[in-house]
């Protein structure tokens, strides 16, 4: 299965119960999109999010992200522009600003 990573920016909802602090890295959540091509199809889509600083996502507060989603249909569902909702820990939304790309190709 193919790994995505998008840049996005990212608001949990302000009555989230945000992640507790002690737990560092990653966030894991799932990511409901709406398909590209036919906007009635929507899709989970499981994801670990990180932010810049390596802080967890705050309630309220828009924060950006890098967004690594592991299935092979994300380019499907996730491309700039496109919003999204999540699910997980704490809910919340954001959009895609972009598609990340590394030296080694596309991830």
């Amino acid at each position: 299965m193919k790994q995505f990573r998008f840049r996005a920016l990212v608001t949990l909802d302000p009555s989230a119960s945000c992640p507790d602090r002690r737990h560092d890295g990653p966030i894991r959540h799932l990511v409901h999109a709406q398909r590209l091509d036919n906007p009635a199809r929507g899709k989970y889509l499981p994801a670990t999010i990180l932010t810049d600083d390596g802080e967890p996502l705050q309630a309220g507060r828009r924060q950006v992200a890098t967004i690594a989603v592991a299935d092979d249909d994300a380019l499907s569902y996730l491309a700039p522009g496109q919003p999204f909702t999540l699910w997980g820990r704490a809910s919340g939304r954001g959009v895609i600003s972009r598609r990340v790309f590394t030296d080694q190709g596309p991830s």
